[in-house]
């Protein structure tokens, strides 16, 4: 090289020495570098220009840096031990360690400019006296970008397209949860709107019956005073259906042989086809005795009229709750998706976690048909400052992966606590559990184990950012045979979000 830039022909600052051992720091070895991995085929020069811009550090055992904060320098471990952990909550976890000479951490993505946020992505503890070659972030750069131009492009290209690739990932996983749940409502709203639209044409047709019914009454042996016992009996048949719906459900034997009798009583009582009207007087929990007492209120010849305008009556009134119940349904599916979504919410704020693991498992009832789902709630969780429409998307990934474990059969038990100052979300399954050999591995982006096109391999991934960067929580799984359970642990007094949230990419 021969730019006046050639970091290999810079010649240090005057005084650099001077400047070293008033700091503290100790000699810097070529022979040393040039024994790691990292530096063993660099050429004398470049060796010789590390030692005079770097430095070496002796550091105790101790923090060196923590994660989040300015990433300034780039270290090189020369003898000792380092951790490296990563901040889950209020907690630092580690997630490594190690005594091999020569492992890098700190600034190592200094050379990716000021296109990425330059902090620590760990924090790093010197486990006992070490010592490490120590280079400025960004004379790191520097080095990186004139030394090695071709390997900084193939890196760049590497860092930014595994990145974009793992946005446009990501939103394919989030189109295909929301393809999902969004056939899965469908079906959920077509089943109580088609059962509304039935029961409304029924419904029409009785009416016109009633009128006809109405017609005959009038024209037969019905006195004012009968009319109005018929009234009576009707108001009266009518609040024992209400009673009725409310009441444990009667036995198919049971209540086929109490249509039997029904039908019998009223073929004897002039009702020839008393099989058409048996069905509704036993759904309204009218039996022989009830028709006794009716039959004492009205003469004979007004009996038959009687019995079949209150079995007109309770059909009606059958049909109306079966449209009730029906629209009932829609509006609660149409709640559901409305507290799913959180489009109409402020995005980070208080909420009932309850409340969106309800619209999580409402949005997602064909996705667990067959299996059965349990709530094990704790009442005294009180509301979390979340990320609400995010936190669905956590709950769907880990409900849908536990249904798909499961195939189509066994129990989903969903359990809330609270344990000191989190809030503890707990979702088990009772499917074949995780290989020892995929569980380390579940939470790495792109990596499933579905079948080609089945799966993205980011929806765990997608989940642990959620929890674990968005949130300041923690996300973990345990598994055997039969009992696997994922915990969502997350604190229920946050610090403040920043007033634009970092992008999950």
């Amino acid at each position: 090289m021969t730019s006046t830039e050639d970091p290999t022909t810079t010649p240090p600052a005057a005084g650099t020495r001077a400047a070293a051992a008033a700091r503290g720091w100790l000699p810097c070895d070529v022979d040393e570098l040039r024994g790691t991995f990292l530096f063993e085929h660099l050429t004398d020069d470049q060796l010789a220009w590390l030692c005079a811009t770097g430095h070496v550090e002796r550091h105790d055992a101790g923090w060196l840096f923590h994660e989040g904060s300015p990433a300034e320098a780039f270290y090189v471990m020369l003898d000792g031990g380092v951790a490296l952990y990563r901040r889950v909550g209020q907690d630092d976890v580690e997630v490594s360690r190690t005594h091999q000479v020569g492992v890098y951490l700190g600034a190592w993505n200094a050379y990716l400019g000021d296109r990425l946020p330059q902090t620590y992505l760990h924090s790093a503890r010197a486990l006992e006296p070490s010592r490490f070659f120590v280079l400025e972030a960004h004379d790191f750069a520097k080095l990186m970008t004139e030394w090695f131009p071709m390997a900084v492009h193939l890196l760049e290209g590497v860092f930014w397209g595994t990145r974009d690739a793992q946005q446009v990932v990501g939103q394919r996983e989030r189109l295909l949860a929301l393809g999902s749940l969004s056939a899965g409502l469908t079906h959920e709203l077509n089943n109580p709107a088609a059962a509304a639209v039935r029961a409304t044409g029924t419904l029409r047709e009785r009416v016109a019956a009633m009128r006809h019914k109405l017609a005959l009454i009038a024209d037969g042996p019905f006195d004012r005073a009968t009319l109005a016992e018929v009234i009576r009996l009707q108001e009266a048949a009518l609040e024992r259906y209400r009673d009725t719906r409310t009441a444990d459900a009667v036995g198919a034997l049971e209540t086929s042989d109490l249509e039997d009798r029904l039908t019998d009583w009223l073929d004897d009582h002039g009702l020839p086809e008393g099989w058409r009207v048996s069905p509704a007087l036993v759904q309204a929990g009218i039996d022989e005795v009830w028709l006794d007492r009716a039959a004492e209120r009205v003469d004979a010849g007004a009996l038959p009229g009687t019995v079949s305008w209150i079995a007109y009556t309770i059909e009606t009134e059958q049909l109306m709750a079966e449209i009730e119940d029906a629209t009932v349904r829609i509006s609660s599916l149409v709640g559901a998706a409305r507290q799913y979504s959180q489009l109409d919410r402020a995005p980070f704020r208080p909420v009932d976690l309850h409340e969106l693991l309800d619209s999580t498992l409402t949005m997602l009832d064909q996705v667990l048909a067959g299996v059965e789902v349990v709530r094990h709630y704790d009442p005294t969780l009180p509301p979390v400052p979340v990320y609400a429409a995010e936190l669905n998307q956590v709950w769907t990934n880990l409900v849908e992966n536990a249904a798909q474990a499961m195939g189509g059969s066994g129990t989903l038990t969903v359990t809330t606590r609270r344990v000191e100052d989190h809030a503890e979300i707990e979702i088990a399954d009772t499917g074949p559990g995780i290989p020892d050999d995929v569980r380390p591995r579940i939470f790495e982006p792109f990596f499933t184990t579905k079948p080609v096109g089945q799966g993205t391999g980011l929806g765990l991934d997608i989940s642990w950012r959620i929890v674990v960067n968005k949130h300041h929580g923690d996300l973990t799984v345990t598994s055997v045979p039969g009992d696997t359970r994922f915990v969502v642990r997350l604190p229920l007094e946050p610090a403040p979000p920043a007033a634009a949230p970092p992008a999950l990419d």
